[in-house]
Formats: C-alpha cells, sequence, structure tokens
C-alpha cells in the first residue's frame, strides 16, 4: 500500500479532527480554570485588605468612644467648668481624673498616648502624668514641624469635632516616631474658636502599619491608607512620595476595587464611615503563582497527549485503511479499474460487493441460512444500542425477520438459577439443553417474542404491547406468563428461574435502556438472594438528590463553635444515615454531598478561633484530603476526625481563658481580702465578667465556691497572725476583711474547728 494513499489520508483527516475537537474544549477549558484561579486569588486579596480596613475602623471607633465616655464622666465635666481662683489649682480632682483614665491605656495599644488639656487651669493630663503647664508637655511630646506657638494654636486653642490630622513625625521622650492625631472637643457640642477642654490621641503609625502586614508578609506587597483630603494615614511597604505618585497618576483609576497597575495588582477601597481610601498592591508574579503552575503543567501535558494521539492516529489510520486497501487491489485484479477514477474506492467496494451478493446464489441461500444468527445479532445490537435512528431499527428488523408489534414494551432477562460460577462442558452442554427448553416453552406461551441468548445461562427477552393489553395490561400479562413458565420448568425439568425487568420503553431505540435497568435489577436480586419476577422499581436505585439542608448545616457550624464533639458526631452521623437509609448516592451526588461537608468544614475554619491555631494548616490539608470516590463510611469517620479535631481546639481555647479568668480572680482576692466591703460584684467587675459567670466557673476549675475560697484564704492570714503577732483577735478580724469579731470567730471555727483564741494558746504551748 502506498504510503500516502487516499484511504489512508481520510482515515488520518478523520482522526485528525476528532482530536482538534476536544483539544479545542480543553483550551477552553485551560482558559478558564485560569480565569477563575486569578479571580479567587483576587478575591482573596480584597478580602484581606477588607479584613485590615475593618480591624482599623473598629479601634477608630473604640478611640471616637473613649472620648465619648470622657464627655460624659461628671468628674471631668466638674473640673472643666470651675473656675480658676489665682493660682490655685484643683490638684485632687486632677489626681483623680489621673487614676480613672490611666486604665484606658493598659486595654488598647491606639490608646498608648494621649493627653487631656483643660483651659481654665491651662494644665494637660496624660496617663499617669500631670504637665501643669503646657510647655512642659511640649518639651517630652511635640511635632518636629510645630512650634509651640503652632501647636498651641492647631491644637489647644481650636475647636475640634473628631478631627483626625495627617501622618505627621513626632518626638516622643526624645524617641523619633510618626503618628496620626485623633482631636476632639470637650464638651461635644463646642462650635466656639475654643473649648473647656481638648482630648487627643496620638497613634503611632507603627501601630496602624502593623493591621496592614498581613498583606506585605503574604503576598510581599504594599499598603497605604489615605484619609479624604489625601493626606497619609498609614503606609507599609512603600514610601509615601510614591503612594502619593500612584495616587496621583491618571491611569490608575479610582473607582474600580481592582486592576493591574504596571506589574501589580492594584486594590483600592472606599471607606463609607470616615471617607479614608485603603489601597494595596499585590505583584502580579505572586498572584498569579497558582495560575502559572496550571499554565505549565496543562502545556506540558497538553503537548504530550498530542503527540501521543497524532502517533496513534497514524498507526489507526494505516492499521485501518490497509485490509481496505488490500480488499480494493482485489476487487481490481477480479472486475477491473472500470470506473475507479468516476467514484471513490467506498463507492467502487459497495457496487462491486452488492453485483456479488446479486448474482451469488449461493451466497443468498447461505444468509438465508445463516437467518437466526442475523436475528440474533440483530437483537444483542438493539439491547446494546448500537442503533442510531428509529429507522435504522426497523430496517435491520425487517433484514433479520423480527416483528416488534409495537413501539412500547419492556426488555427482561430470564436467569438460570443456581449455574453461578459453574463453566465444565457438562454443564455448558446442560445449560444449553436448558435455555433450548424454556426459550421451546416460552415461544408456545407467548407467539413470536423476540429472545437470545446472553451468556450460558441468561436469555433476554423483549416484550411489546398488543392492541388489546389495556394500561398495565402488559405487565399483567408478563407476570402471569412468566409465572406458569417458572411453574413449568421446575414441575417437568427442575429448573428454577428468575426474571428481572427495566422500566418501560416508549420508543424501540430505548430497548437498551430498559435492558440496562434489567442488569441492574438481576444485580439486586442476585444481592438480595430474591428468586422471584422483579421489576426495577423493586430494587434499590440510586437517588437523584442527597440530603443537607441549610439549617442542619448551620447547626452543625454552631455545636463545633460550642465545642461539643460528642453532639457534633452525632449530626454527621445522622446526615450519612439520611443519604444511605432506604437509598444509594449516585457518583455525581455523592461527590456534591462530600464537596458541601467539606465546604462546611472550611467556613469554620477561616474564623479566628482556628486561623490563630497552630492545627489550622494540619486540619485544612485533612480537609481538602478527602477523597469523594472513597466509601461513605470511611469519608465518615475522616469528617467526624475533623470535627473533633476542631472541637478540641475551641475547647482548649476555653480551658485556657478559664485558667487565666481564675487566676486573675486568686490574685485579686490575694491583694484585697482584708477589705470587709470586697463582694462577688466587685471580684466580677475586676475581671469585667458576670458574677453568675464567675461563680460557676470558679467552681468548675477549683471545686471551690468564690466565697469559700476568700474565706479559706482570711482564716489562713489570721492563722498566721495568731502565730507571729501579738494583736488581739478583735484586730486581726479587722486586719483579715471582717466587719465583726463575732462573725470572724464563728468562721475561724468553721473553717479550723477550733476557736481562735483556743488556736493560739496550742500553738505557744
Amino acid at each position: 500500500m502506498p504510503k500516502y494513499s487516499k484511504i489512508f489520508r481520510k482515515f488520518l483527516i478523520s482522526y485528525l479532527i476528532i482530536l482538534i475537537i476536544p483539544s479545542i474544549a480543553g483550551y477552553v477549558s485551560y482558559r478558564t480554570s485560569i480565569s477563575v484561579t486569578q479571580s479567587i486569588s483576587i478575591e482573596n486579596s480584597v478580602t484581606q485588605l477588607q479584613r485590615s480596613q475593618e480591624i482599623l475602623e473598629r479601634r477608630m471607633v473604640e478611640v471616637e468612644g473613649f472620648t465619648r465616655q470622657l464627655a460624659l464622666n461628671p468628674d471631668l465635666n466638674k473640673l472643666m467648668n470651675e473656675k480658676k481662683n489665682g493660682n490655685e489649682v484643683n490638684v485632687y480632682g486632677i489626681w483623680s481624673m489621673l487614676k480613672q483614665v490611666t486604665p484606658f491605656s493598659q486595654t488598647n495599644d491606639f490608646l498608648q498616648n494621649y493627653f487631656i488639656y483643660l483651659n481654665n487651669y491651662d494644665v494637660i493630663f496624660t496617663q499617669g502624668s500631670a504637665y501643669f503647664r503646657p510647655e512642659h508637655y511640649y518639651q517630652n511630646f511635640r511635632y518636629t514641624d510645630l512650634t509651640l506657638e503652632e501647636w498651641k494654636a492647631e491644637v489647644l486653642d481650636k475647636t475640634h469635632r473628631s478631627e483626625i490630622m495627617p501622618l505627621s513625625s513626632f518626638m516622643s521622650n526624645s524617641k523619633q516616631t510618626s503618628v496620626i492625631t485623633y482631636m476632639q472637643s470637650l464638651p461635644l457640642d463646642s462650635f466656639s474658636g475654643s473649648s473647656p477642654a481638648t482630648v487627643a490621641v496620638i497613634i503611632d503609625a507603627e501601630n496602624i502599619s502593623n493591621l496592614l502586614a498581613g498583606l506585605e508578609d503574604r503576598y510581599g506587597g504594599w499598603a497605604h491608607i489615605s484619609d479624604a483630603q489625601g493626606n497619609t494615614v498609614g503606609l507599609r511597604g512603600i514610601s509615601e512620595a510614591d503612594a502619593k505618585r500612584l495616587s496621583s497618576d491618571a491611569m490608575l483609576a479610582t473607582d474600580k476595587t481592582s486592576q493591574f497597575y504596571n506589574d501589580d495588582l492594584v486594590i483600592t477601597i472606599h471607606s463609607e464611615k470616615n471617607g479614608w481610601t485603603y489601597r494595596a498592591g499585590v505583584p502580579r508574579q505572586v498572584l498569579m503563582e497558582n495560575a502559572n503552575q496550571i499554565k505549565h503543567i496543562t502545556w506540558l501535558v497538553t503537548g504530550a497527549a498530542l503527540l501521543l494521539s497524532l502517533l496513534a492516529g497514524l498507526l489507526l489510520s494505516y492499521r485501518n485503511s490497509a485490509p481496505i486497501h488490500r480488499l480494493l487491489g482485489v476487487m481490481k485484479e477480479h472486475f477491473g479499474k472500470d470506473g475507479i477514477a468516476d467514484k471513490n474506492e467506498y463507492d467502487f467496494l459497495q457496487g462491486n460487493i452488492s453485483n456479488m451478493i446479486t448474482s451469488n446464489r449461493q451466497l443468498e441461500n447461505e444468509l438465508k441460512r445463516q437467518l437466526p444468527l442475523v436475528r440474533d445479532g440483530f437483537l444483542k445490537r438493539l439491547i446494546a444500542g448500537e442503533f442510531q435512528t428509529s429507522e435504522e431499527i426497523s430496517a435491520a428488523a425487517a433484514q433479520a425477520g423480527v416483528s416488534l408489534a409495537s413501539t412500547e414494551g419492556y426488555v427482561g432477562i430470564l436467569q438460570i438459577n443456581g449455574y453461578s460460577g459453574m463453566d465444565s462442558v457438562e454443564i455448558l452442554n446442560e445449560l444449553y439443553a436448558a435455555r433450548l427448553i424454556l426459550k421451546q416453552a416460552l415461544s408456545e406461551l407467548v407467539h413470536e417474542l423476540p429472545m437470545t441468548d446472553l451468556g450460558s445461562d441468561r436469555i433476554v427477552m423483549i416484550w411489546t404491547a398488543m392492541e388489546e393489553d389495556s394500561d398495565g395490561g402488559l405487565k399483567q400479562r408478563m407476570s402471569h406468563t412468566l409465572e406458569k413458565l417458572s411453574h413449568i420448568a421446575y414441575a417437568e425439568y427442575k429448573i428454577s428461574i428468575t426474571a428481572a425487568f427495566g422500566e418501560a420503553f416508549q420508543a424501540v431505540i430505548d430497548a437498551s435502556h430498559s435492558y440496562e435497568q434489567a442488569k441492574q435489577t438481576l444485580e439486586y436480586a442476585e444481592f438480595a438472594s430474591k428468586q422471584s419476577i422483579l421489576w426495577f422499581s423493586d430494587s434499590s436505585l440510586e437517588t437523584a438528590t442527597y440530603y443537607y439542608p441549610l439549617d442542619i448545616e448551620q447547626r452543625l457550624i454552631s455545636t463545633i463553635r460550642a465545642g461539643d464533639p460528642d453532639e457534633a458526631g452525632r449530626m454527621v452521623l445522622s446526615v450519612m444515615e439520611k443519604n444511605t437509609e432506604n437509598h444509594q448516592l449516585s457518583p455525581e451526588m455523592k461527590q456534591q454531598l462530600v464537596g458541601e461537608l467539606k465546604g462546611t468544614l472550611l467556613k469554620l475554619l477561616d474564623q479566628k478561633a482556628f486561623m490563630e491555631s497552630e492545627l489550622q494548616h494540619t486540619l485544612k490539608n485533612q480537609i481538602i484530603g478527602i477523597q469523594p470516590s472513597n466509601a461513605l463510611n470511611v469519608i465518615q469517620d475522616e469528617i467526624i476526625e475533623i470535627v473533633n479535631a476542631l472541637c478540641g481546639v475551641i475547647n482548649s481555647k476555653k480551658n485556657h481563658a478559664h485558667i487565666q479568668t481564675v487566676e486573675e480572680i486568686k490574685r485579686f482576692i490575694a491583694e484585697a481580702y482584708s477589705d470587709s466591703e470586697l463582694t462577688l460584684y466587685r471580684i466580677a467587675e475586676k475581671v469585667e465578667r458576670p458574677e453568675k459567670y464567675i461563680s460557676q466557673l470558679f467552681k468548675e476549675v477549683t471545686d471551690i465556691n468564690v466565697s469559700d475560697y476568700l474565706e479559706m484564704i482570711r482564716i489562713e492570714q489570721a492563722s498566721f497572725l495568731l502565730r507571729t503577732d501579738a494583736c488581739t483577735v478583735d484586730e486581726i478580724a479587722a486586719r483579715v476583711g471582717y466587719n465583726s469579731s463575732h462573725s470572724f470567730r464563728r468562721a475561724f471555727k468553721r473553717v479550723m474547728g477550733i476557736a481562735p483564741s483556743s488556736y493560739r494558746q496550742s500553738v505557744n504551748i
């Protein structure tokens, strides 16, 4: 055969076309995956910046709340409204305010540096210090670009309403830094040029930039925050000059959340609360790292696949065209080359073969003799679904001499029981005889029933409806006939049979679908050890849906966040039982169910309680590693293991926080036990928890009540004083926090089992 003959080229071209179509689909899928990967990366970057924005705005709200608390403070209002009498200053009032405002700096790093200016006394006091002249404060804390007079005029002598001074250079005890300043005049409704008092909160730029550290640490990018006037509030990873130059560039659209600028993805968010602009930049190569990996792997795999497919196409083209080419050569030798130039090779072969069939009587007789094989082949092709159209089926049925009464009916499989796994010559002969007996009996019971053998112990039947069959009549007729056949076969030949049927087909071309259902039904019959007439509706079918409603997901999330592994595990088991109780999931539905469960667990990992855990990455890899192809019981065990680990993280955090709270209570009691006014309310106020909460918590952790612990500490100290001090019992009672010696004596005897005076005498003996 010439290497590049027409037939070879036709085969090769057809294979190349078939190869190109999935390649195009693969390219579209590849572009889509690249686009999706890029979108996810951009979305993650936007989310990171939004989180920084939310945290910063929340901290600024806390700063504003601090000034509002000061505005409502009666002691400060009294100081603001006092009239200065000569050089006299209300030192006690200022000292009292110092004690009240100092704790604020211990709970919020944004409030570590602030001052309150009283206009009437010309006094500035901060957390722990008071300056009776502003000049003294200016010596230690000042803006490098403002003189003393400018500072007084801009900050102390003006009215401020939640004003923020942009990023400025600042000297704090000879240490230079950059700060922004939040200023508020008191009272809040001050409108004149000056106000009775001014609060200024000086926020170190490092505190703000630390909130943006995630973008730099994760992506190696930069971040910049500016106020509504374009002044810098905070920045990280970029200089202020570069940030301003970027903001003023006309190529950078200010109304887009994300856009590519030079080699960076620039994300811009505008705050609706204060008008600030948050902008971050992520290097393109970092953002597209995952997408580039997909790109390289895809091109490598695609190139290798195309090369292998091309080689396979060449090989298949040669193998498939070689027999045709040889047949064509034989035809040319016997029938000559006349007409081959006017028609293609296939027409030439078809014409000559048709002539051979028509003219050869012997071949015609042979075909008649082989008609049963043709009929059997037709039925096998029909149930295998090899026909493309109803017209093709009709033509093939006419050729095979098969009569189908109508286009509606059932496909069933008749199995001879008791021969599974037996394949000796004697058994095969016996099965052959049994098949003949059953087909003969069926032919006598049902006229012209299409049947074909399926293996050595099965017969496929195609039942079609007749005009006299009413609704459900065909099914009843089939059941009655097969019950009769089963009785005859067993009574006369001791042959036991099982019949399995698929759903009814409405067109003959759908007979293959009914046949596949019949096979499933027969498999179910073998699994369930049933020997009777079974219909597809009787078998366990794959469901088209899965059970995992939204309320169950929310309850599962809440249960895990509460740290209850037993209830969470029970809910997972319940979901799995619901999905396997009365049906089995299809592979697609199973994959979707497992995907939903994995999504629930991944949602939990994004919450703060788990993001701070060392196990986050391990748990995330475990969740991603759950394979939907595994058995449901394996997936169930993996999910319950992960749920237990998540609950363990929550309970670990709870236990740590509980122990810290109890230790804080113990320290406070050790410091204040001598105060007779020490109550559960004051202890709760100290640790900033409700009374009932700390009472239950202390009991759970120490197995003793708070009141009993306080009494124990007092009695231990009293015992020490009774042993080492010459004070009277009444004096000791007062020193350890008892209002009366009577209550002290009663408590001492209850704890120690002996009166205080008797205890002292027993020690001194």
